[in-house]
């Protein structure tokens, strides 16, 4: 899976090298977790940089709990809660690596992922939009006494993602059994675009990728600083 990961771009850059525009200001994330805002680029507007919330929520779910942080490429087209997002709404998230842990003696080490150069890329992702119906709407005007519209209840739409994932390369497959989809830069558009881009999603070239240890820091998702990306004795 993919749980975690790292976009460390400044906000300048982050435009120049997907050619978007930021919807709002970024800072740089050494330890991007689940449940958190964070830069996508969708094919509803590719021009902009947008923050989207990890962890996707179908269109039809009763609620806007239990997102979904990863789909599996091999299913992304048939299972219900991935299905309508391949056909109609892809994303690409930005990222200059992500995380995974190995079991040692001494409990899981974290390792960082990244390419060779530490150069951005792109994640493939889907993104969904969710919206409360009437009756969850009503019973929160409810809670409230029947007061007005604006008391109290969160009504907006939840614009959510998820990271697709494949089978490892190589590299990555000495520490987990999936790795995220690493697009080609060429590729990118035709995964936002394409009719039916599956066969984008294959794991990158090991040779292309490097992985270290990094600081059990990482395991907390509220620490987030620049030290996490420096390696360690293994």
């Amino acid at each position: 899976m993919c749980g975690r990961y790292t976009l460390t771009l400044e906000s300048d850059d982050l435009e120049e090298r997907f050619d978007a525009t930021l919807e709002e200001e970024f800072s740089p994330r050494y330890n991007a977790a689940p449940g958190q805002r964070l830069p996508v680029i969708t094919d509803a507007e590719p021009e902009t940089v947008q923050r989207l919330e990890w962890g996707l929520v179908p269109s039809w779910a009763d609620d806007d709990t239990g997102g979904i942080i990863n789909a599996r490429a091999e299913t992304i087209n048939k299972k219900p809660s991935f299905r309508e997002a391949y056909e109609q709404r892809r994303c690409l998230v930005p990222a200059d690596g992500f995380y995974e842990w190995v079991e040692t003696e001494d409990g899981k080490q974290p390792y960082r992922v990244a390419l060779e150069d530490d150069r951005p890329f792109a994640m493939a992702g889907l993104w969904e939009r969710w919206e409360p119906d009437e009756e969850t709407t009503q019973a929160g005007l409810e809670a409230f006494g029947g007061g007005s519209a604006d008391a109290g209840r969160d009504d907006d739409p939840l614009e959510t993602f998820t990271v697709v994932t494949t089978e490892p390369n190589d590299l990555v497959g000495d520490l987990h059994h999936r790795m995220a989809v690493i697009l080609e830069p060429g590729d990118e558009r035709e995964w936002l675009m394409g009719d039916d881009p599956k066969d984008l999603l294959e794991p990158y070239p090991a040779d292309e990728m490097r992985a270290y240890p990094v600081s059990r820091a990482v395991n907390d998702p509220s620490t987030d600083e620049p030290s996490l990306l420096e390696p360690i004795e293994s």
